[in-house]
C-alpha cells in the first residue's frame, strides 16, 4: 500500500514540475486574457464600455436628443483618433407597429446618427447604415420598460485603418 502511496505522489510531483509555462489561470501577462487588466483606450471594449455605442431613441422620433449628442460626440472623436476604417450603424424599434413601419423608422434612425457622425468630421465612405426594424430586441416583454431600450441605434466598429 505505501508504495502505491509513494507512486501516486512521485507522478504528480513530476506532472507538477514539467510543466515548463508558469502562465497562470489567464494565460501569459499581458495576452489580454486577464480580465483584470486594463483596457486600452483604443480597443474596441473600451468603445463599448467607456465611450459608449448605443443613442436611445423617443417613440416613434428618429431625432437626436440633446443628451446622446455628447455621447456621440465622443464617439466622433474616438473613431477620428483610433484611425477607424469601418463604422456600421444599426436602426432597431421597439415591437410595436408594422415590420414595414419599424424597418424604416429603423433605418431613419440609423441615418440620424449617421448624419450627426459626418457633421462631427467623420468621413461619409467610413459609415454605413442597417435597420433590423423591431427583428433584433435587446430586451423582450410588452411593457414601456423594455420597448424604450429597443429603441436605439448601435454604432459598430468594423476596421481600423493601416
Amino acid at each position: 500500500m505505501n508504495k502505491f502511496k509513494i507512486i501516486i505522489i512521485l507522478a504528480m510531483l513530476s506532472t507538477i514540475t514539467g510543466c515548463s509555462e508558469t502562465s497562470g489561470l489567464f494565460g501569459k501577462p499581458g495576452e489580454g486574457n486577464d480580465p483584470f487588466a486594463e483596457i486600452s483606450k483604443s480597443s474596441l471594449d473600451y468603445f463599448s464600455s467607456n465611450v459608449g455605442d448605443t443613442t436611445l431613441f423617443k417613440v416613434n422620433q428618429s431625432v437626436i436628443e440633446p443628451e446622446y449628442r455628447a455621447l456621440l460626440d465622443s464617439q466622433a472623436k474616438w473613431i477620428k483618433e483610433n484611425s477607424i476604417a469601418s463604422v456600421t450603424i444599426e436602426g432597431h424599434a421597439d415591437e410595436q407597429g408594422t415590420r414595414e413601419y419599424n424597418l424604416a423608422l429603423g433605418a431613419r434612425r440609423a441615418t440620424a446618427v449617421r448624419n450627426y457622425l459626418v457633421s462631427k468630421g467623420i468621413s461619409d465612405s467610413v459609415l454605413s447604415v442597417v435597420t433590423y426594424g423591431k427583428e433584433r430586441p435587446l430586451r423582450i416583454c410588452s411593457e414601456e420598460s423594455c420597448w424604450s431600450k429597443n429603441r436605439r441605434a448601435i454604432t459598430i466598429i468594423k476596421g481600423v485603418s493601416s
